[in-house]
Order: C-alpha cells, then structure tokens, then sequence
C-alpha cells in the first residue's frame, strides 16, 4: 500500500532533507521513526519519497512525500485503537516525532500517484527584513534580516526574466545525468504592508494586532521543479540588484549564459520555505510522472 504522507518542519536543527550518515536530517528521524513504530528488523527501514529536497536549514509547511508498506505491517500499529492502520499510524507518528516536525495527514495514495514525479509545480517563499528592521523575536528563524532598503521594483523587473522555460544554469547545479532546465510559472517580490487582525471587540477604539510578516519583504516562486540552490540563488540576485550592487542587465545576462560563478551562489537557507506542493487530479496522475521523468530541454 502507497501511503502519502503531508508535514511541516522547522529546517533549523536538520541538516537538510536528505539521509546523511551520521547527520541528523528529516527523512532520517522520518525513516527511523516509522521504522520503530512498525517494528521492522534492523536494516529494514522504509525508503521515503519526498516531493522537494530541502537544503540544510530550510524550512517546509506544505511538504510532500510518500511511502510503501504492506497492510499487515501497517495493521501491526493498530495496537488497542479502534480505528485503522492508516489513522493509528498518523496517531503514533504525531506522539513520536520530534517538536519541530508535524505530520498535517497521512492517506492512501491514488493509483499512480508519486510524490516527487506527479507534482505539477511547487510553490517556494523566502522572507526578509530590510532596511536594519529589528525581526520579530517568534519569526527569527525564518526570517533574513539586511541593512539594506530593497528596491522591490527592481526586484520584480529581474524576476520578471525567470518566467518561463529556461536553463537555469547560472543559478543552480544539476544532479548527476540530470539538468537545470526549468520552467517557472510566478515569480514575484512583495512588500507586506504593516497588516493587522480586527479586535474582537465591536469597539472601533480596539487595538488591532499586526500579522507577523507585517512590513516583510517575501519572494514567492512557482515552478514545475527546482535544481539545486536554486531558488535561493535568484533570491541573492534579486537581492544584489535591489541593494544596488548588481544591475539588471548583469541580471539579464545571468539568463542568457546559464555559466554558474560566485556571484550568484545561495543566499542563507534560513529565509526560505517550501510553502506548497500542487497535484493533477488522479486521473492525470501516472502520466504527470512519466512525462516529468523525461530530460527536459528548451526545445
């Protein structure tokens, strides 16, 4: 049985998404965690499928990842819950895990449906606090802080050239046998105006209290995939063109000549969340996998 499985978790104290030996990362405490609950010998941990990488020290609120396990061995966690093994298994994970992971839900899986390669696009946001704005202490380790006043309508005029299919080359490295051809579908910088939540008081003299991203600067990028440091390389490119450092023909060159070079390496991890992970309807499921799994070019 094919289990989807939606979380969130801190980035912060992982390193990365991806096992490492000997490093502590999300899919190794999720691994090891079902592993234990399912009681399966030694050397049999489950293989996790996950939708979208996460770098060391990047976050997720709306990740994906899916799981095989035979129904016996999932109906073993039942233990003295009256429900089935798909809802004890969530039950047992949300009492087990670590603070900084939540499981959202657990599920059975449509016919065809894989985490990663069924994906139609995955939605990514990287927040800052310019201009030397103190961070809110609750939102610290998500959160950039620069001393810099970012230009967001330079910003949007260079992340305006990310849209569409291009080879990505300047800002990313491809996998082994793979490529940094991709297809962006949004791109766009936004200054959150000072927001607040109406009291709950009819009372028009009532304090209103402010959202926590209230005066944040956020980039919001949808794309069908994203190559390694990607995302966090055109934040530090935008960036460097809203400080005034970079212009935005060095920007525009940057996407004609996908050559990789220093000055479009990652911004900080802590900044960035992946945000959501976007499926076709079950029908469509199987093929968005077979069609994704094919190199891509610009042709």
């Amino acid at each position: 049985m094919r289990l989807r499985i939606d979380l969130s978790y801190d980035g912060g104290a992982f390193h990365g998404w991806a096992r490492q030996p000997g490093l502590r990362t999300v899919q190794g405490v999720l691994e090891d965690t079902l592993a234990m609950l399912l009681r399966l010998p030694a050397g049999d941990t489950p293989r996790v499928t996950v939708a979208g990488r996460t770098d060391t020290g990047v976050h997720a609120l709306g990740q994906v990842c899916h799981v095989d396990i035979a129904q016996e061995i999932l109906d073993s966690c039942i233990g003295h819950m009256n429900v089935n093994g798909v809802q004890a298994l969530h039950r047992r994970l949300m009492h087990v895990l670590p603070d900084d992971i939540a499981i959202q839900s657990v599920s059975i899986a449509p016919e065809g449906f894989d985490a990663r390669f069924s994906a139609l696009d995955r939605t990514y946001v990287y927040r800052i606090s310019d201009a030397g704005r103190p961070v809110d202490p609750r939102m610290r380790g998500f959160v950039l802080a620069v001393s810099d006043t970012l230009d967001c309508d330079l910003m949007n005029q260079a992340a305006a050239m990310t849209i569409g299919l291009h080879d990505f080359g300047s800002f990313a490295t491809p996998n082994p046998g793979g490529t940094t051809i991709r297809e962006v579908k949004r791109a766009h910088w936004d200054r959150i105006g000072v927001s607040a939540l109406a009291p709950s008081t009819s009372d028009d003299a009532g304090w209103m209290v402010p959202t926590v991203e209230s005066g944040l600067v956020c980039f919001t990028i949808v794309a069908d995939a994203f190559a390694h440091n990607m995302v966090r390389s055109l934040v530090n490119a935008c960036v460097q063109v809203g400080r005034g450092r970079k212009t935005l023909d060095w920007f525009n060159h940057k996407m004609d000549e996908p050559i990789r070079e220093g000055s479009t390496g990652p911004i900080a991890a802590c900044g960035l969340t992946l945000e959501h992970v976007e499926y076709p309807q079950d029908d469509q499921l199987a093929v968005r996998a077979a069609a994704i799994r094919a190199k891509r070019t610009l042709e």
